[in-house]
């Protein structure tokens, strides 16, 4: 099994083809203008010291070093242990909003920064529950299966933002259908959804959804996320705020009504998360009065660092690149 304590980083990877592409259209630009100003024979000539094969030796050296410095910078640990252990507990899914009403700093810092708090703090205090992660605005996503792993889970969460989703709204019923196909009928665990959200522009499909729920016996809770007076929703990389189409600037305020009402249709209850109190401790004491079975599970354990082992390798290919001398006493050919 492999972590990666910063896989952000992995996205740098996709520089890679963007280089080779660009050294491409730069190579042939050179070619073309070379023979703009001179012959073919005497650039030979000129260039007949230099050894194509050893270029691109080295260009493809310099590639695998920078990939492998990208790998090695985003810490990749592997568990190197295999155990099998047993525990009580329950399956939890939690439906993150990340649609643009959650940047609101009505709660600081933002409603979207203080839920992922609340998150990692609930996490810290699991023993035994598995936690699955969706994700959700105009549309939703798994961004977590199902798992035992508290420290993969920690990660995914870190990952997201509002930009991880494209169509805005907030699809509470699609989070809901989505978190409900994320469990495991196959066993007998207990189940619970927590949707923390500020539950503004809802879908009208979120109690024909929360009645699935409850068909299911899967519980529902709500974390209304946001002050009752609300407050505008900044832009993006720029000043200012959201403004409506005559220009007023427009202010979200979270529905607590209906999360209130969405949460005990499916026998579960609505914490209002303000400034003054997240509500951690009433939701968590919630979640310890559902009855708990024992889970048995495989998982990995003793993580190591591998940083080290891909930094290596980027540092000898480099050393390699510099010593290899592109001059050589073969005549250039195109």
């Amino acid at each position: 099994m492999i972590q990666f304590e910063h896989i952000e980083h992995l996205y740098y990877l996709f520089l890679i083809p963007i280089i080779i592409i660009f050294y491409y259209l730069n190579n042939n630009w050179i070619k073309r203008n070379r023979l703009k100003f001179s012959s073919q024979n005497l650039i030979n000539k000129l260039i007949k010291n230099n050894s194509v094969q050893r270029k691109k030796i080295k260009n493809i050296l310099q590639l695998i070093a920078m990939t492998s410095l990208i790998i090695g910078t985003s810490n990749p640990k592997i568990g190197t242990n295999i155990e099998e252990i047993k525990r009580e507990g329950i399956e939890i899914i939690i439906a993150l909003d990340l649609s643009n009403s959650m940047l609101c700093e009505d709660i600081k810092p933002n409603r979207l920064t203080r839920s992922k708090q609340a998150i990692s703090n609930l996490i810290d205090q699991l023993e035994g529950d598995k936690i699955g992660l969706v994700i959700f605005a105009g549309e939703a996503y798994t961004q977590l299966p199902i798992t035992s792993d508290y420290s993969a889970a920690k990660m995914f969460l870190e990952n997201v933002n509002t930009q991880t989703i494209k169509n805005q709204g907030t699809n509470i019923g699609d989070a809901i259908d989505r978190s409900l196909n994320s469990f495991n009928y196959t066993n007998d665990f207990n189940k619970s959804i927590i949707i923390i959200t500020d539950g503004e522009d809802h879908e009208e499909d979120a109690f024909k959804k929360s009645k699935e729920a409850l068909d299911k016996g899967v519980y529902i809770h709500t974390l209304a996320v946001g002050e009752k007076g609300g407050g505008p929703i900044p832009l993006l990389n720029k000043k200012g705020f959201k403004k409506d189409r005559d220009g007023n600037i427009i202010v979200t305020k979270p529905n607590f009504d209906f999360l209130s009402e969405l949460a005990n249709s499916a026998n579960g209850i609505n914490i209002n998360a303000n400034n003054s109190e997240i509500g951690l401790k009433k939701l968590f004491e919630e979640i310890n009065k559902i009855e708990k079975k024992e889970i048995s599970d495989i998982i990995f354990t003793d993580y190591k660092d591998r940083f080290p082992f891909f930094l290596a390798i980027s540092l000898i290919l480099f050393m390699i690149n510099i010593c290899i001398n592109e001059h050589s006493n073969e005549k250039f050919n195109e």
